[in-house]
């Protein structure tokens, strides 16, 4: 993050920020009527609906599709554009470019999850982006669509939903139109929220080996940004996961292992354990 840019759009982005965070609540009217998702399926010419199956890669595909209207009227009220990510996989999936300051660049992504159906108040969480190397190098053109330093902020716009219990044979059944009232929706539930990526980050990857910032997973943390880096701030969260993996340290044992997890990082820095937020 370019802290020089930042500082001298502090207005902008905080005028940005609250403008998107009352539109994410507008946004569960949009697309829901009575707790259900309004999607029920896909038609075809002869009229029949195909249902959606419950694979969270399709659910999320569609919900980008069904919102992307309302962020295009959002960007026209407040004066921006959106430009899409040019590459798929790119990050973020959309630039916010203000119309009389180009500079002025938001990257936010739109991320969806389930809730944790075994861990009350819990979602399965997000992936935040990389910490590879468009994060770790500032300049760099790699997998984004422009250099991170040019980015007043970076944004995450969160869709949390349950899962509906539905029979396999849901997925495999066809409807004809006038029957679109009886289809059950796959989802449910939806929880609309708006927070810089850094207040909700964890200091755990998101998935698996991949080079992926992970979200922490309680729901009200993640609506209020009390993330892992809430105390700490927006430059130890850059400096954790520029160096994660990178730095060795010995673990209890004495083994000469990783930093892979914010305690460490602390002791390593000779930071105060204050900044922990658990």
């Amino acid at each position: 993050m370019n802290s020089q840019l930042k500082e001298k759009y502090l207005i902008e982005k905080e005028a940005f920020h609250e403008s998107l965070s009352r539109f994410a609540q507008t946004l569960k009217q949009q697309i829901s009527n009575d707790e259900e998702w309004t999607i029920k399926g896909f038609i075809d010419l002869f009229k029949n609906i195909y249902t959606i199956s419950s694979d969270t890669k399709i659910i999320s595909k569609i919900l980008e599709l069904h919102l992307f209207p309302h962020l295009l009227d959002f960007a026209n009220s407040v004066d921006y554009s959106i430009e899409l990510s040019t590459h798929q996989n790119w990050y973020p999936d959309m630039t916010f470019i203000n119309n009389k300051k180009k500079e002025i660049k938001f990257a936010v992504d739109l991320k969806t999850t389930y809730i944790d159906e075994k861990r009350a108040g819990y979602c399965n969480g997000f992936t935040l982006g990389s910490h590879g190397e468009y994060f770790i190098n500032r300049e760099s053109c790699k997998n984004i669509q422009y250099p991170n330093k040019d980015y007043t902020a970076h944004y995450c716009l969160g869709i949390i939903y349950s899962r509906a219990i539905l029979n396999q044979e849901n997925e495999l059944k066809r409807y004809k139109i006038d029957e679109i009232a009886l289809i059950p929706s796959v989802i449910n539930q939806f929880v609309f929220f708006v927070n810089e990526k850094w207040k909700i980050a964890s200091d755990k990857r998101g998935s698996g080996n991949t080079a992926n910032i992970g979200s922490v997973k309680k729901i009200s943390d993640l609506i209020s940004g009390n993330g892992t880096f809430s105390l700490a701030g927006e430059e130890v969260f850059d400096d954790y996961w520029i160096n994660y993996g990178k730095i060795k340290i010995k673990s209890k044992e004495g083994k000469v292992k990783p930093l892979t997890s914010m305690e460490e990082y602390v002791k390593y820095r000779k930071l105060s354990k204050s900044i922990i937020n658990k």
